[in-house]
């Protein structure tokens, strides 16, 4: 029996809620495991409940949806559902799945819905397949070159040149000192390429080459940020924090 994928709606409007869980009915591989109408108390759901997926709100009294987003431990997967069109950049800049504007058209959300269940399957699929290959062999050898494409071209490059990865859609970006590149591979299947030794996953949509890594910012909320020798700076998720601790002598 396949398990449904759990599913909560964060919305300080009532209507809006009450909307997205009618939205919802149509689905009934998901499963709505709660809703909230604050930033705080959907923290504290989001860590609790653990649900897969999430729609939330930008403008929320207290803690808007950016916030609720640093603040949380557990990552879900995320679809914006707001009035206001001028942080669309911004939510996919935290690897967003989609960003629908209210009012909400049910075609739009049906098309929001498939691309999520697409993602989590294609990320379910990829740590399935990481386990099976650690369980069959315990001596993983690491890709020194990864092909990445350049306008026409698939140029063969060397993984110590790159500083570090991000993640853009189904697609990741590859920075290096003089360049960036575009690999049609998700972020999870090329972290399993990758020396763990040397490249850190530090949020769901990044990955850092500690060779580059310049220095570690800590937040008076307790959170960390890395700051790369390219002059770029990335948040540390709570989930990943540990592995950035361990490297703390």
């Amino acid at each position: 029996m396949q398990t449904k994928t759990s599913c909560l709606i964060v919305d300080d409007e009532k209507l809006a809620r009450d909307l997205l869980a009618e939205f919802l009915e149509d689905f009934p591989d998901i499963e709505v495991v709660g809703q909230c109408s604050k930033g705080t108390d959907a923290v504290e759901k989001i860590n609790e409940l653990k649900p897969k997926l999430i729609f939330l709100d930008v403008q929320m009294p207290g803690m808007d949806g950016f916030g609720v987003l640093e603040a949380i431990e557990h990552q879900p997967y995320v679809i914006f559902s707001t009035a206001y069109d001028q942080y669309a950049l911004k939510a996919f800049e935290k690897n967003a799945i989609d960003y629908l504007l209210k009012p909400l058209d049910h075609e739009r959300f049906r098309q929001a819905i498939e691309r999520a269940m697409e993602r989590i399957t294609k990320d379910e699929n990829n740590i399935e397949e990481l386990i099976s290959s650690l369980n069959k062999d315990k001596d993983v050898s690491y890709s020194s070159h990864l092909f990445v494409q350049k306008s026409e071209k698939l140029l063969n490059l060397s993984v110590s040149e790159i500083i570090h990865l991000e993640a853009s859609g189904d697609y990741t970006v590859l920075t290096t000192k003089t360049d960036q590149y575009l690999s049609s591979s998700g972020i999870s299947k090329l972290e399993v390429k990758l020396d763990p030794e040397i490249f850190i996953r530090i949020h769901r949509s990044t990955i850092i080459n500690l060779k580059h890594l310049k220095e570690i910012e800590k937040h008076f909320n307790g959170g960390l940020v890395v700051k790369m020798e390219n002059g770029k700076n990335f948040p540390v998720s709570r989930t990943y924090a540990k592995e950035i601790k361990k490297k703390v002598v």
